[in-house]
């Protein structure tokens, strides 16, 4: 489809028609985040957005990388009971992506999207040094540089493991990586390499295949490593892994500038592609040596992401769908629901550290099927059934931060928590009378004509609840 979104890639500066507002704020941390709570918003709302998104990129910088566990490179006969020890360290990391959902959004937002580029599958390597080493190395590259990021990645043991690099030796080479490293994790398929190119950078990738034990570090063996000629990309030599880091974004720069920046818009932004921003933020790219931090700062401080346009247009992943709710409502995660979200969220589509395949999981309209949807309903009737068994107050609370304590209109109260919930709101008023209706409840009529119904009332509680039941079920609130 067409991208309808004709804004510039200059810095968002607000007015009258294009204002900072709550809206506009929700929408970028819905999209670089994981939502964001009622006072951080009003206090986003005192920020101009250039200096404000500066400060939130300058915060994950800092944060650095997960610390290392105890086991971190623990190998495999180090283990008394690994069926038992394995899955709970697993859960650590799991934990600790659920965590910086809800502490540290932004980490935990291009951790995911870097996951499901990077491709790696935990069900194929199934080893917790090997998961943590990977998790590690895209939160040390994810606001770093690109190449040396690449560089990284293809000798972390998971992803030796899960294409096939550790199998690949002079003797039997193997092209899994090579290719996947072209096709999927640089330029794009079909774009700017061939058959060939592929045999001979596979024949320079040779030699990572020294492992002395399950989950132990995989290291180079110069004895399984192809030293004769290659030519790949018109250059010819003795190349070696880092020969092929190097001439790849030598002689394919702008293609891979242009790859990853399509690949960011259409994550971030739209499915749909604006060629000149891509292109604009390309430049960008291979001006400032494949930094990601420049790429980032340009198009998320730009009229183009703001556009009112942008807003709204992205299927929400399972993730988005539990966490944007959780973090924006503030009703809390139980744990419960901490220990099994990752579980629940692998049946609605999207199995954290397992996507579907070499590709990833290619999101927005993919995330919906006939079955994905109403498992993202029952998930919220479980959810919101088990806030009201624990703490019906919850919901009183929760409005009262997003309304004013002294309204007494149910119309603006159920218009109010719709549209904090919904990037652009319902579609019809007819929409926003069934709304209302529901969160009227049974009170009635005459009491809210009279102006006797506040939110004080003992029936706001359930009222809120049942609001909240019906919006989660809205064509709509599966939109970010």
């Amino acid at each position: 489809m067409p991208n309808c979104n004709n804004s510039p890639l200059s810095v968002f500066n607000p007015n009258a028609s294009m204002p900072w507002n709550a809206n506009r704020i929700q929408h970028l941390h819905r999209r670089i985040g994981f939502g964001i709570s009622k006072t951080a918003l009003d206090n986003a709302l005192l920020e101009t957005p250039s200096v404000y998104i500066d400060s939130l990129f300058n915060q994950v910088v800092a944060l650095g990388s997960m610390p290392a566990p105890a086991w971190a490179n623990m190998t495999y006969t180090q283990y008394a009971d690994p069926d038992m020890e394995i899955p709970d360290q697993h859960q650590i990391l799991y934990n600790h992506f659920l965590d910086d959902i809800q502490n540290n959004s932004l980490r935990a937002r291009f951790t995911l999207f870097w996951h499901n580029h990077f491709v790696t599958r935990l069900e194929d390597y199934w080893c917790p040094s090997w998961m943590y080493n990977y998790y590690k190395t895209i939160h040390d590259y994810n606001f770093g540089n690109f190449k040396e990021f690449v560089r990284a990645i293809g000798v972390t043991p998971a992803m030796l493991v899960f294409l096939n690099g550790y199998q690949n030796t002079a003797a039997e080479p193997n092209e899994n990586y090579a290719r996947e490293l072209l096709e999927l994790f640089t330029l794009g398929e079909n774009n700017g390499y061939n058959q060939t190119d592929i045999v001979n950078i596979a024949r320079a990738l040779t030699g990572y295949t020294n492992i002395n034990e399950y989950c132990a570090p995989i290291n180079f063996n110069i004895n399984d490593f192809d030293s004769g000629q290659k030519t790949f990309f018109g250059q010819t030599g003795n190349w070696g892994y880092n020969d092929v880091v190097d001439i790849l974004f030598q002689e394919r720069g702008n293609l891979i500038a242009n790859y990853i920046c399509a690949k960011l818009y259409r994550y971030f932004v739209s499915p749909d592609i604006n060629e000149t921003i891509v292109s604009q933020l390309a430049t960008i790219f291979v001006d400032n040596n494949f930094e990601l931090l420049p790429v980032y700062k340009a198009l998320f401080k730009s009229t183009h992401f703001f556009d009112t346009i942008a807003i709204g247009g992205i299927v929400k992943s399972p993730f988005d769908h539990f966490f944007l709710f959780t973090n924006e409502s503030e009703l809390g995660v139980n744990q419960e629901f901490h220990d099994n979200i990752i579980w629940y969220n692998g049946e609605i589509g999207q199995l954290l550290f397992d996507p579907v395949d070499v590709a990833g999981w290619q999101g927005d309209h993919d995330w919906i099927n006939s079955s994905t949807i109403i498992g993202r309903w029952q998930l919220f009737e479980w959810y919101l059934w088990i806030i009201w068994d624990t703490n019906p107050e919850t919901f009183r609370d929760f409005v009262l931060r997003i309304v004013d304590a002294a309204e007494t209109n149910p119309v603006i109260v159920a218009q109010k928590v719709v549209d904090y919930f919904i990037a652009k709101g319902l579609q019809t008023n007819a929409d926003y009378t069934i709304a209302t209706d529901v969160f009227k409840d049974q009170v009635p009529q005459n009491y809210y004509d009279n102006n006797l119904w506040n939110l004080q009332w003992d029936t706001v509680p359930y009222q809120v609840l049942v609001l909240l039941l019906h919006i989660v079920k809205l064509p709509e609130f599966q939109l970010k």
